[in-house]
């Protein structure tokens, strides 16, 4: 199961001028680890996309230290990668189907 773990208050700009926030998410992966990923979405509410796993982390105490340690130039990179790679479905997303 997926959790936030960090809304960030920071406005991200896209290549394109579009306006996103993010948040810092995970969740324990198959191998027991607890893994997490970066979500935006666009501030008109129209578009979400996400990172794959950006790091992995043995416990959940450690995966919050990580999301709390992220910059706006972390993000930055975050969106550009989010971007660039397939749209796939965030948990939230699966959980509203």
């Amino acid at each position: 199961m997926s959790e936030v773990l960090v809304d960030f208050d920071a406005t991200i700009v896209g290549p394109d001028g579009t306006r996103w926030t993010p948040r810092a998410c995970g969740g324990i992966a198959d191998d027991g680890l607890w893994e997490g990923w970066i979500e935006f979405a666009s501030t008109d509410g129209t578009r979400h996309v996400r990172t794959t796993r950006e790091t992995e982390q043995p416990n959940r105490d450690d995966l919050a230290y990580w999301a709390t340690g992220l910059t706006q130039v972390y993000l930055e990179g975050a969106l550009g990668r989010a971007l660039e790679s397939p749209r796939r479905p965030s948990p939230s997303d699966l959980r509203a189907s």
